[in-house]
C-alpha cells in the first residue's frame, strides 16, 4: 500500500532535488548551460509560488518541477 504525501511534503523535496541538478549542470560546464538555465529558471518559479501561498503555482511549479532530469 502506498502512503499519500501532501503538496507541503513533496515540495521541498523537490526543490531539493532541483537544487542538486543544478550542480550537476554546472558540473558539466559549457555543455550542460542551458539545461543549467532552464532548471534555474523553474526553481525560481517554484520558489516564488512557495513564497506567495498560492496552492494553484504550487501545483503547476510541482510539475514543472517534475519534468526536470
Amino acid at each position: 500500500m502506498s502512503e499519500s504525501k501532501t503538496l507541503a511534503e513533496v515540495f521541498p523535496l523537490e526543490q531539493a532535488r532541483l537544487r542538486e541538478l543544478i550542480d550537476a549542470y554546472r558540473d558539466i560546464g559549457p555543455a550542460g548551460a542551458f539545461g543549467l538555465a532552464m532548471i534555474r529558471q523553474t526553481l525560481s518559479r517554484a520558489d516564488v509560488a512557495m513564497a506567495s501561498g498560492d496552492v494553484a503555482a504550487m501545483l503547476r511549479a510541482y510539475e514543472e518541477m517534475r519534468g526536470c532530469e
